[in-house]
């Protein structure tokens, strides 16, 4: 399994990203994390993620999972060598993932090392075994007001849940993902927690090491 998770954007180690992505470096990337935001934006940004790719050598296509289904996600997806998902409300992307099937395809590839899995913010969150917790920052109703419902499952590829955003002065969410990592320390409940600028790395059989 390969990952690489960042707080922020790529995060100060986009070198180590790279080194795991093989083949053409050619892959997808997700937007469903915004997808509760107008099509202006969720367009502009998307445009941003691509170029972001391109500078470290990456090349992306958006896969629009609004028009998928878990009978053509399949097709669809193909044999990429890199997913990369971009940061937003985690709840909106985990409904996003189910509708469309790409959750299990993710969780297959990933556990036969067809390709990295990499990714920002709520796409690092997502791979917790639960989310529980994080409705203190992201809103739920954004993800019942598109789909109807919300998810608080994780896809279960760590074994904890991920806080991005911790002491970084500059990120607006910053407090309150201060309040939620108080809050698993108060459950004792283990947490990845990462300030902006850094990642969480994970490479084959080793442990995941934070960068």
């Amino acid at each position: 399994m390969r990952l690489y998770l960042s707080s922020m954007w790529l995060g100060a180690r986009p070198e180590l990203f790279t080194a795991m992505v093989g083949g053409s470096r050619r892959g997808w990337l997700v937007m469903s994390a915004l997808d509760m935001t107008d099509e202006e934006n969720r367009s502009t940004e998307a445009r941003r993620q691509v170029a972001d790719l391109a500078a470290v050598g990456l090349q992306a296509q958006e896969l629009d999972l609004r028009r998928l289904t878990p009978d053509t996600v399949e097709e669809a997806f193909g044999e990429p060598d890199f997913v990369w998902v971009r940061g937003g409300n985690v709840f909106v992307l985990r409904m996003a993932l189910a509708r469309s099937g790409l959750d299990r395809l993710v969780v297959e590839g990933l556990g036969a090392d067809r390709f990295t899995y990499a990714g920002f913010s709520a796409g690092a969150c997502v791979l917790a075994p639960s989310l529980r917790g994080l409705e203190h920052c992201d809103p739920v109703e954004e993800a019942t007001d598109l789909y109807g419902e919300v998810r608080f499952d994780g896809l279960g590829l760590l074994d904890r849940p991920v806080v991005p955003h911790l002491r970084s002065p500059d990120h607006p969410e910053t407090e309150l993902l201060a309040e939620v990592a108080a809050r698993y320390e108060a459950e004792r409940q283990p947490y990845w927690g990462l300030s902006d600028g850094e990642v969480l790395v994970v490479e084959g059989g080793a442990a995941p090491v934070v960068r």
